[in-house]
């Protein structure tokens, strides 16, 4: 297909772009395959490029000969177009909503774009999971990396390697993903150096009505217990949900087949629910009625807020029953893709320093979000304003960023990077030049070759010129395990994504860098300090003690 047959108008002037903060501007309006573009020979006017894939929804509007196209942005910005002619403004709706709406993903943007800047470091080749086991080796030996997958039959969301108890043989691993939903069985999530725990992730157990067991599996998860230990599995369903995924071939654990642990059931929404969430809470903050009943009321109903706290006490959870009780923890819900993996990642940057680094928190979402198998390309195919009927869209992943904002808030000198990191990251989930997020797990993004045909994204992030804009500059390393709290009175709207189309940031921007300003002037006082003193030992070595009158 040519992108030429979707685009009935490619050019049309006199185009008038509104944009929340911005002054009006005049220009041109040119679509190409894969960019809305609105150029201006005005000066000091920034131009307009927006990916068509970053369009969630279009509406139209016609006073006279005068058309409004109103564009509504997977990344909530809402934009408008007033485009002299009906059948211009027509030609340029239809052509987007067509443009905005390919399913092949191999016609996507990241397939064609080439980068302007030089690649120094190629994102696709840093985090294998060779390089990552022999962190593991240095720590422990009683692991091993198993290529049972490596053709992807074993189970299709999972990579092709797997760090897994070095006693479970292969065909031990193959009975354990029969018994698993997906072919999901228990693998190594992450390691805690203090204690020797672990925590491992999964898929429900296919019980069903017969309460059907698998030896296999109970030997794969207790060779994770030391003697005398027990372990915790913590379900991210309700007992309740549990009980009915039963009837469709699914369930939980039994106890009187996996004794030495115990099953904690929590109570993380189901993906379609979070989609009506972040619905709701939208168009709440795009209220501008400006009631405080209204307002308040509508943010309950969301319910945004009340999902940000489960998943963070889940997490906390996990990370307790690891540092503090000296137990070994699987977590798992239904298909093991999304809510375990908030769950296992959120733990990691509770426990683990590495993970509140850049370089940390890019190989975190690697390891327990892209290879992990959270299927990127169905939950983040639209966002809060698409008019089409949700199918397996969820902003599973923004939620994580949230709660790690949220973290990030009660700790801001304990993570190296700042909330654009995390902003960006949202962005680019649901619409990107680059291939990291395309497709839904490893052997889709295998079969489109993605690491050959497009740029990943942490080669542009790990730019030097770029990484400055992700730096935090209150940033103290901390080797401590930080516990947030999870109270309603701690936990905050993240306005940087939810409010910052909707107000100016002009501010607060000139505050974060008024800050700036001031820790880099500490930092050259305190040199100063440090040279004076090595001054003074250096004068009191050569002329003996310097006496004080």
């Amino acid at each position: 297909m040519e992108f030429a047959e979707l685009i009935k108008t490619p050019r049309v002037d006199g185009v008038v772009l509104h944009r929340p903060f911005m002054p009006t501007v005049e220009g041109t309006l040119c679509l190409t395959g894969h960019h809305l573009i609105l150029s201006s020979r005005q000066d000091n006017t920034e131009e307009l490029w927006l990916l068509h894939a970053n369009i969630d929804s279009i509406e139209k509007r016609f006073v006279g000969s005068l058309g409004t196209i109103i564009v509504k942005c997977k990344d909530l910005r809402v934009i408008q177009l007033d485009i002299p002619g009906m059948e211009e403004c027509l030609n340029i709706a239809n052509s987007i909503e067509a443009l905005s709406t390919l399913d092949s993903v191999s016609l996507m943007y990241p397939f064609f774009y080439r980068p302007l800047f030089e690649v120094i470091e190629d994102g696709w080749q840093l985090f294998v999971a060779e390089e990552s086991f022999k962190d593991l080796e240095s720590m422990t030996d009683e692991w091993r990396l198993s290529e049972v997958n490596k053709d992807f039959r074993v189970c299709p969301s999972y990579p092709s390697f797997l760090t897994v108890p070095k006693d479970i043989d292969d065909e031990s691993l193959c009975k354990a993903a029969s018994f698993r939903h997906g072919g999901r069985f228990p693998v190594l999530s992450y390691y805690h150096k203090k204690n020797g725990m672990v925590m491992m992730r999964a898929a429900q157990p296919l019980i069903g009505t017969n309460g059907r067991r698998c030896k296999e599996d109970e030997k794969l998860i207790n060779a994770t217990l030391c003697a005398g230990k027990r372990g915790y599995i913590i379900d991210t369903r309700t007992i309740a949900v549990a009980q009915q995924a039963k009837a469709r071939g699914g369930g939980f654990e039994q106890e009187a087949n996996y004794p030495q642990w115990r099953r904690i059931h929590k109570a993380i929404e189901r993906s379609n629910v979070l989609q009506d969430s972040l619905i709701k809470l939208v168009e709440a903050c795009n209220d501008q009625s400006h009631s405080m009943d209204r307002w308040l009321s509508k943010l309950e109903a969301s319910n945004w807020q009340s999902n940000v706290k489960e998943i963070l006490t889940t997490a906390c959870l996990a990370a307790q029953c690891i540092d503090r009780e000296g137990a070994s923890v699987l977590v798992h819900g239904t298909e093991g893709t999304d809510s375990t993996l908030q769950v296992t990642s959120l733990a990691q940057i509770i426990l683990d320093p590495t993970c509140r680094t850049i370089r940390g928190f890019e190989a975190l979402i690697e390891r327990e979000w892209l290879q992990a198998g959270h299927p990127f390309q169905q939950r983040c195919a639209q966002s809060a304003y698409s008019n089409g009927k949700p199918r397996s869209e969820a902003p599973v992943f923004l939620l994580f960023l949230d709660c790690v904002w949220q973290i990030l808030r009660q700790f801001p000198c304990s993570f190296q990077f700042n909330e654009n990191l995390l902003i960006m990251l949202f962005e680019h989930a649901y619409a990107s030049q680059f291939g990291t997020f395309l497709g839904n797990c490893v052997a889709e993004r295998v079969k489109l070759q993605l690491s050959q045909k497009t740029v990943s994204l942490w080669s542009w992030v790990n730019r030097p010129q770029e990484l400055q804009r992700f730096l935090n500059p209150l940033y103290e390393p901390n080797n401590l395990v930080i516990w947030p709290s999870v109270a309603p009175q701690s936990l905050l709207l993240w306005e940087g994504v939810f409010l910052r189309w909707n107000r100016s940031t002009k501010c607060l921007d000139e505050a974060c860098q008024e800050m700036v300003h001031i820790i880099e002037y500490n930092k050259e006082l305190q040199n100063k300090v440090n040279s004076l003193r090595r001054q003074l030992a250096q004068l009191e070595t050569e002329d003996g003690p310097l006496q004080t009158p």
